[in-house]
């Protein structure tokens, strides 16, 4: 198999695993968009505690919340 051969199908496979964490995504209704996802199954892959993570994410949206209930701006 030559190197581009190889490299064709890494980013095919990549693509579709994340197809499919998409689609789980989708399935679980975790909100969180399609960049989100690549960001948090890159970090997974380097290494940091899925659970932390998930905890994270949570307690980010509460906070989030919180500060919108409070009359903040997201936007800015």
């Amino acid at each position: 198999m030559t190197q581009g051969k190889a490299d064709d199908d890494s980013a095919y496979s990549a693509r579709e695993v994340m197809d499919t964490v998409s689609e789980m995504s989708k399935l679980l209704e975790t909100g969180l968009d399609s960049g989100t996802l690549a960001i948090a199954v890159k970090l997974c892959e380097l290494g940091v505690n899925p659970e932390a993570l998930a905890s994270v994410i949570q307690e980010l949206r509460r906070e989030m919340a919180a500060y919108n209930a409070g009359g903040g701006d997201s936007t800015t």
